[in-house]
């Protein structure tokens, strides 16, 4: 199978395109990430699965454009720019904000009619797990020590002042975004959903987890792994192996 796509220069990276694949894998990133986030799991992928990392604006290439803190309306962008991808079955990744902006992103792709086959929500407390938080509302230390806790950004970056100003506003608009969603009653997806947890991750408990399986009208599964917010960090390898079993032993259909 052969795309004249390519990368659209705006919302979507391929760092290793593989234009005959027959799977696409779209991958959404966490608060304050970017697309290259996901450049080893294109690496592993191609060239059997065409690999989509989705670059949000406020950030690295898109540094200059104004970001966007609603959830509600950066899917509505994504979705809209994805829908020329769907011309292959979708399989959607996302860590931690990216869960819910992939999750958001699959309800209105399925409502067009062109809905992924399988979300995989990685890091992330279900849509209806709500807990009262304002990171977004503290001052730039405070976003910072936040950043610490969940080690899962680089110590240079941290320890960088000129490059902490580059990120941090893309942090505040992200953090934003999450602790300012609200999902819908009753919001489920057609496809089946896979939630993946750290054991020990602080901002999401096994059982916030789990409660993902209240949101999708298909199958179920939950993946529990050792570590905090970051786990794929150092599972990264079994994060893949998850993915290559999907793959490889899942009869890809698209939702009816």
């Amino acid at each position: 199978m052969s795309s004249p796509l390519a990368d659209d220069g705006l919302w979507c990276r391929r760092f290793h395109p593989a234009p005959d694949a027959g799977r696409r894998l779209v991958c959404f990133p966490h608060a304050g990430g970017s697309a290259s986030f996901y450049h080893p799991v294109s690496a592993a992928f191609s060239p059997d699965v065409d690999v989509v990392a989705v670059q949000y604006p406020g950030r690295q290439d898109r540094r200059q454009e104004e970001t966007i803190d609603d959830i509600g309306l950066l899917a509505d962008r994504i979705a809209q720019a994805l829908g020329a991808w769907a011309d292959r079955p979708l399989t959607f990744f996302g860590h931690s904000m990216g869960a819910l902006v992939a999750f958001e992103v699959a309800r209105r792709l399925e409502r067009a009619g062109d809905g992924p086959v399988w979300l995989f929500a990685s890091g992330r407390r279900a849509p209806s797990a709500y807990r009262d938080e304002a990171v977004h509302r503290r001052d730039d230390d405070g976003i910072v020590a936040e950043l610490r806790v969940l080690s899962g950004t680089d110590s240079r970056v941290l320890e960088d002042d000129e490059m902490l100003r580059m990120v941090l506003p893309a942090l505040r608009s992200d953090y934003k975004a999450v602790e300012t969603y609200r999902s819908e009653p009753g919001a489920v997806v057609r496809c089946p959903v896979t939630a993946l947890v750290g054991d020990q991750d602080p901002k999401t408990s096994v059982a916030e987890a789990r409660a993902w399986d209240g949101h999708t009208n298909g199958d179920f599964d939950l993946r529990v792994f050792p570590g905090g917010h970051f786990y794929l960090a150092d599972r990264q390898a079994e994060v893949m192996n998850v993915l290559r079993d999907h793959f490889t032993s899942t009869a890809l259909q698209r939702p009816a």
